[in-house]
């Protein structure tokens, strides 16, 4: 199996940037195009990425300002079973993130282009959440 891994700072309270990662307001911002879901353990959320991309996730883990994770239940072969999730520590003004996807079958095309995509997404919401910026889903 394989794993992505980043780490790096936003210069906000571990509140601002849970609610960027775990509400459907704020997953919006930055990932999904269309999201539903409530963060609470055992939620269930769909995530929507454009035609054909109708996925599924369940609430993993939740404890707000500090940890969430989705497991994907409906998506594209090699996401499936997968966690997307997110540890969040103050670090003074900012919050330190850990993020991973965990779970990869292999370390395949999908999974090298999923790696470098995160990168962008994760980027993406340090602005929108530092800065006010915002990308519309179809530039990102």
């Amino acid at each position: 199996m394989a794993d992505i891994l980043h780490d790096f700072k936003v210069q906000a309270s571990p509140e601002r940037v849970f609610a960027a990662i775990s509400t459907p307001t704020g997953l919006d911002q930055w990932w999904t195009k269309t999201c539903v879901g409530e963060p609470s353990l055992g939620a269930a959320y769909e995530l929507g990425f454009g035609s054909g991309y109708s996925w599924r996730a369940k609430v993993t883990c939740c404890e707000p300002g500090s940890e969430f994770e989705l497991e994907l239940v409906d998506a594209q072969e090699d996401w499936l079973g997968t966690r997307v999730g997110f540890a969040l520590t103050a670090d003074g003004d900012a919050t330190a993130v850990r993020f991973h996807h965990t779970g990869w079958p292999q370390a395949n095309a999908h999974y090298r282009g999923s790696n470098y995509c995160w990168a962008m997404y994760l980027r993406i919401m340090g602005r929108a959440i530092e800065h006010g910026e915002s990308v519309p889903y179809e530039q990102r």
